[in-house]
């Protein structure tokens, strides 16, 4: 039987990326899959792609921002499916700057989208998880949140937050049997990056001093999603799982 069989799994920013990547996967082995993003055309997109492979798949409305629009979203995925066991909190944005040269405004949408949905997604699915008897909150950090980056002090600031906020979440939860994670891959080829590929400077940059020297294929990423969703993880919460070609290793 399919790892995740019968379960249900909420994705912020799903439709597209690497939140589409990881939808797929959870899909391929079993769950049930609620997109939610903010992007309506490209979600539809997603569910149906996912339900021509005979996925059971909805998508929500989601501005992570919000703390009503959450709530809907949640409220929606359940009446959908009765219940919610996963939820991988993916949405983010990356606004470059320096410290000096970021503006007030680039912080703060920083911190809305990549710390507040991040706080919102859990805050909300944690009631439901608990009446459910349990759940997998997985938290998409970044190595940039263990390891600083120049000109990216809001984005490195934001993933630093997630990757505590992962510990304090799960420090709270465990009692709940909710287990709580966060997932650190580098720089990842997806439909929206696939064009720096032909930009060999940029690539080498962001690459750094990965010790496999290439960028991470989406499907990396999602394949230690799934491990975390399934009961093949049941011993971590609090964990951070770094998939970044070695890259913090030196």
């Amino acid at each position: 039987m399919a790892r995740l069989y019968g379960r249900v799994a909420v994705i912020s920013g799903g439709a597209l990326g690497m939140g589409l990547a990881h939808a797929k996967a959870l899909a391929k082995e079993g769950a049930k899959i609620v997109i939610a993003d903010i992007n309506e055309e490209a979600g539809a997109a997603a569910v149906a792609e996912l339900g021509s492979k005979g996925t059971e798949a909805v998508f929500v409305r989601l501005d992570v921002t919000s703390e009503e629009s959450w709530s809907e979203a949640v409220n929606r995925a359940v009446k959908a499916f009765s219940k919610v066991d996963i939820l991988v909190n993916n949405a983010g944005i990356y606004l470059s700057g320096t410290v000096e040269n970021t503006s007030l405004d680039v912080w703060e949408r920083t911190m809305a989208v990549n710390v507040r949905g991040v706080f919102l997604g859990s805050k909300t699915v944690i009631p439901h998880m608990r009446a459910a008897g349990g759940g997998s909150i997985i938290n998409i950090c970044s190595n940039w949140g263990i390891v600083a980056f120049p000109d990216a002090a809001a984005y490195v600031a934001s993933k630093g937050a997630v990757r505590l906020l992962t510990k304090a979440t799960a420090s709270e939860v465990a009692k709940d049997n909710i287990r709580v994670n966060s997932v650190h891959p580098s720089f990842t080829i997806t439909n929206m990056t696939k064009d720096l590929v032909n930009e060999p400077e940029t690539v080498k940059a962001l690459v750094g001093p990965s010790l496999l020297g290439r960028p991470a294929r989406a499907e990396e990423i999602a394949s230690t999603v799934v491990f975390l969703a399934s009961d093949e993880s049941s011993f971590m919460t609090g964990s951070e799982l770094v998939v970044d070609g070695g890259y913090t290793a030196v």
